[in-house]
């Protein structure tokens, strides 16, 4: 028998909220508790207005998608948040992320709590992409071609490079719940210097910043090597960003070419570290950086050829994430989910 519009009304279905905080925009998803999306929306996170202003925004883009998607709030089984790093998830706070200066010891998860009287979670993005990546993703039963996933580790690259290591489906955390940030593991000491106070990170060499940073200081130098970078940026060296830089190095600009690989080779050291110490099944690549991955393969390649005189590297399938920016949005709303039905879980390193 039909089920009519009223009793619909009458039994709404309850659904949960993932929400992806990054340093410039913030993505929304409600999602059904088995992970079908329900409704989506993104905007400015304006970060540089501070936090108090920044929390409103959030909350208030919150109230949009449940309007948008005509959502009963009453049916908010809870809030996941998967933000930029570095986050105490433990206290709820945003610790002091160096993309969003001046957001020191911000009490999200009690804002949003007093604001929609339901639980909420808070994790760091990269571990949040790589839920969602092992949640609906790449890890997916259905994934095909890919045996099942046990070991899966995140790398997003984005306006910095956050990593994430899982394992049978939960995030693997370092000592009180912190999270490792591979993102800083050093790379070149002799390398530019990081805000974290290190020399040579992985982030100041590959990430999106540092792409974007290799693309001016390479076409102030060298100009006439870069033409078609700079007709992208419209003459405005000021302009050149990591998307830009790929796009040029696809028409062939030599310049853009240099920067991208000298990014890829750092980036393939990175990995090839990772490969050494987790060895997963799978390796999946986020962020907008990753959109262009396939301008990386090349010194992915040759890296994994020389880590097969250590591993059988023919086991480890390293993917393009299948959720793209989502990614973190569907992961947040996973860990709401995990929250609820397991409270007490916990998994500590198994080395």
């Amino acid at each position: 028998m039909a089920t009519s519009i009223n009793a619909r009304k009458e039994n709404p279905p309850e659904f949960v909220i993932g929400m992806d905080l990054g340093a410039t925009r913030i993505r929304l998803g409600a999602f059904q508790p088995d992970g079908a999306l329900i409704s989506s929306l993104e905007g400015e996170i304006r970060a540089e207005e501070g936090p108090d202003a920044g929390l409103e925004r959030i909350a208030s883009l919150v109230e949009n998608l449940l309007h948008q998607a005509e959502l009963d709030r009453r049916c908010l089984l809870g809030i996941g948040i998967g933000s930029t790093g570095p986050v105490d998830s433990r206290r709820g706070l945003l610790v002091n992320p160096g993309t969003m200066p001046g957001w020191l010891n911000v009490p999200i998860v009690a804002h949003l709590q007093d604001r929609f009287h339901t639980p909420v979670c808070l994790e760091n993005d990269a571990d949040a992409a790589a839920l969602g990546e092992y949640w609906q993703g790449v890890g997916h039963p259905t994934q095909a071609g890919i045996p099942p996933v046990r070991r899966l580790y995140a790398i997003t690259v984005g306006t910095g490079i956050g990593t994430a290591f899982i394992l049978d489906g939960q995030v693997v955390r370092g000592a009180d719940g912190f999270h490792p940030e591979g993102g800083h593991q050093i790379v070149d000491p002799s390398g530019p210097e990081c805000y974290c106070g290190g020399r040579g990170c992985w982030e100041s060499l590959c990430s999106g910043s540092a792409i974007g940073r290799m693309g001016r200081s390479a076409l102030k130098a060298a100009p006439e090597a870069g033409t078609a970078l700079l007709k992208l940026a419209g003459g405005e060296v000021d302009r050149i960003d990591a998307r830009l830089v790929c796009k040029a190095a696809r028409q062939g600009d030599p310049l853009s070419r240099g920067v991208i690989e000298q990014a890829a080779k750092a980036f393939a050291l990175g990995v090839f570290n990772i490969l050494m110490l987790f060895f997963p099944e799978v390796i999946v690549l986020s962020g907008g950086v990753m959109h262009s991955s396939d301008l990386f393969m090349p010194a992915l390649n040759e890296m994994q050829h020389a880590a097969s005189a250590y591993l059988p590297i023919e086991r480890v399938h390293i993917l393009p994430a299948r959720l793209g920016y989502y990614a973190g949005v569907y992961g947040a709303a996973y860990a709401l989910l995990q929250a609820i039905h397991h409270p007490q879980l916990e998994i500590q390193p198994p080395f």
